[in-house]
């Protein structure tokens, strides 16, 4: 029936698990992926898209990793934006529209054409603990599976509570029972646990709409992709979402509601959050506003179900039915489901090292929601990162660490296990202090040829990447060689309001102004054939010109970086006593005690740890 034991056994086959169960599968450990429905691999539980602000950032980390979720996302989108593109290119977030149903679909057949992959369907109930080890999992019907190690990625259905309105019942998410068991086996070996809160809108017939009262939101003219390999194509047709607005109306009758509102009554405790707040959440905080954007999203190419983004509700659902009636273009609006609001265990992620291993069993490692995260992205890297580890640990290898400076992976991961956090963590661009380095462009350069020597990134990406990083170096190197007349480069500064040459200059340092562009430069005379001869697509030309325009800025952040590396460099021994710095203060005592970071930089970023209390702690360690 199974293999008399696993190298790795993975628990849940959402968006951490999914990509935690292929890393460790491609890397060549014996893996099975447990789930309570195998209909429901890679379920989207809330919005059909991926990506955004930071997280389109992250699914390109994971592609250039090797993980899946960029190639799925390409191949089930349904409309392609580069968002942030009137910013700078750190801000650059790519983000797809998707297909729900092809999304889950394509997730399901890569993993099942995966090597060294074995699927089972039921609930995972307990845990196979030897002292401080793990030694495999207990189904709800009996059966111990055998493992080296275990990854949990539970999502929100550790003993998940689902609320609308005055109801409430038992659910991982609708339609689907919550898992118990796993939370008591872990609190009874010393974990510390706590209940988050996150919500989801309303489902609705999108026959019963009316979008010529709605702004529409077209995608990209030129669509790109998340994946760096030629495997997937970029969109050629695409559909479009819309956008409404609530009102002061709306808003009334979602107050009628509020004392019958889990959030108000008492009913939920928890934290839910605080950058995707529920519509009465945002009614009641922001009070002076009077009216709130709704994003009206089709789930995929064919289906009539539409997502109303912007307008997640735990209300009961004939106030959720009346208020959104009274919204322009959804006058007749008829429900597929209503909205509810979920509430569900998590870890703080603190009693985790920056492998994702638990510091109390070894060999158990969390990711996703159990470590206090929100959304699909921030899960599937930690995924990819837990079951990347897991492999490793069970193979006797170094284990794999991103750093804060290289990628947004490594900022979140840190952040988790440093700061901790005690409401749903988001990723946003401003958690990068190093954002100009960590772009969506160059996020192959940064972790290919990493995850090349794990055996995970294939050759196909090292050599794609390597190709890319010679032709646009190459390139920038013709552009600083290259001079060119006034005579040819002033009528082209003069059409861009730029100041006329009075001699002959370098391209490079004319296309380091600021309204020129790669069109510009490619009129000067023997740019265009060098581009044609060379073969240079988009991606290069893209690339070139970041790197002409940022320099300045990418160098400054570099050695910035290579500051905090120095930091990083100077260790702090497992298990140092921090009792014995009488000097230090009582909070960074006890913070330090409880993170136990393992180097002087991650020890500075932790909450209540100050300045003089690092000067304090390198003067005992000798520093």
């Amino acid at each position: 029936m199974f293999e008399s034991e696993y190298d790795v056994i993975v628990v849940g086959a959402g968006h951490a698990g999914s990509e935690a169960a292929a890393a460790a599968a491609n890397m060549g450990s014996k893996t099975l992926l447990v789930t309570m429905n195998l209909q429901n691999i890679a379920q989207m539980s809330c919005n059909p898209a991926m990506g955004g602000i930071a997280k389109g950032q992250i699914l390109r980390e994971i592609d250039a990793m090797g993980g899946y979720s960029g190639l799925v996302s390409d191949t089930s989108a349904i409309q392609f934006k580069m968002l942030n593109k009137s910013k700078g290119p750190a801000m650059w977030s790519p983000r797809v529209q998707s297909d729900r149903m092809m999304f889950a679909e394509h997730w399901r057949l890569r993993l099942e054409q995966t090597p060294n992959l074995d699927f089972y369907q039921e609930m995972v109930a307990g845990l196979i603990l030897e002292g401080d080890k793990i030694k495999g999992v207990k189904t709800s019907l009996g059966l111990e599976i055998k493992a080296k190690s275990v990854v949990l990625t539970n999502g929100t259905f550790l003993n998940g509570l689902i609320h609308i309105g005055d109801k409430n019942f038992g659910g991982g998410r609708a339609g689907e029972r919550a898992a118990t068991g796993i939370t008591k086996d872990l609190v009874d070996v010393g974990f510390e646990s706590g209940r988050m809160k996150t919500g989801t809108p309303p489902r609705v017939d999108g026959r019963s709409l009316d979008y010529s009262k709605m702004i529409e939101q077209p995608g990209d003219d030129q669509p790109t992709k998340f994946s760096f390999l030629d495997e997937t194509k970029s969109l050629e047709k695409q559909r479009s979402c819309y956008m409404t607005y609530t009102s002061p109306e709306v808003h009334n009758i979602l107050k009628d509601g509020f004392d019958r509102s889990p959030m108000f009554n008492g009913r939920i405790q928890s934290i839910g959050p605080r950058y995707c707040p529920s519509i009465e959440d945002k009614i009641n905080r922001f009070a002076d506003k009077d009216r709130h954007q709704l994003f009206v999203e089709p789930e995929g190419w064919n289906t009539v179900e539409v997502y109303v983004n912007g307008f997640s509700t735990s209300l009961p659902e004939d106030i959720q039915f009346k208020a959104l009636r009274s919204v322009a273009g959804f006058e007749n609006v008829k429900f597929f489901r209503p909205g509810y609001a979920i509430e569900y265990d998590y870890f703080p992620p603190t009693q985790l090292k920056h492998t994702l291993e638990t510091k109390l069993v070894d060999g158990l490692f969390f990711a996703g929601q159990i470590n206090g995260t929100t959304g699909y992205e921030e899960a599937a890297c930690q995924g990819l990162m837990a079951g990347i580890n897991a492999a490793l640990k069970v193979q006797e290898k170094d284990e794999f660490i991103i750093k804060r400076n290289e990628a947004y992976i490594g900022v979140l991961i840190d952040d988790l296990i440093t700061k901790g956090t005690e409401e749903p963590y988001r990723m946003f661009t401003s958690r990068a202090e190093y954002r100009t380095l960590l772009r969506q462009d160059n996020a192959d350069f940064r972790l290919t040829e990493r995850s090349y020597k794990l055996g995970l990134a294939s050759e196909e990406r090292m050599r794609k990447m390597e190709d890319k990083k010679q032709k646009s170096t190459d390139f920038v190197k013709f552009l600083k060689n290259k001079s060119v007349s006034h005579d040819d480069a002033n009528p082209i500064l003069e059409a861009n309001n730029s100041s006329p040459m009075k001699q002959s200059d370098k391209i490079f340092k004319i296309f380091s102004r600021p309204n020129i562009t790669m069109n510009d430069v490619r009129k000067f005379p023997g740019v265009e054939e060098y581009i044609q001869e060379n073969n240079l697509n988009t991606e290069i030309l893209e690339q070139s010109e970041i790197q002409v325009k940022y320099s300045g800025y990418i160098e400054k952040e570099k050695n910035n970086a290579d500051k905090l590396n120095r930091l990083e460099d100077v260790r702090i021994p497992q298990g140092f006593d921090y009792s014995k710095i009488k000097s230090m203060s009582f909070e960074a005592r006890e913070k330090l005690k409880k993170v136990q970071p393992t180097s002087i930089s991650q020890a500075s970023r932790i909450s209540g740890v100050s300045p003089n209390d690092i000067s304090v702690l390198l003067v005992y360690m000798g520093r």
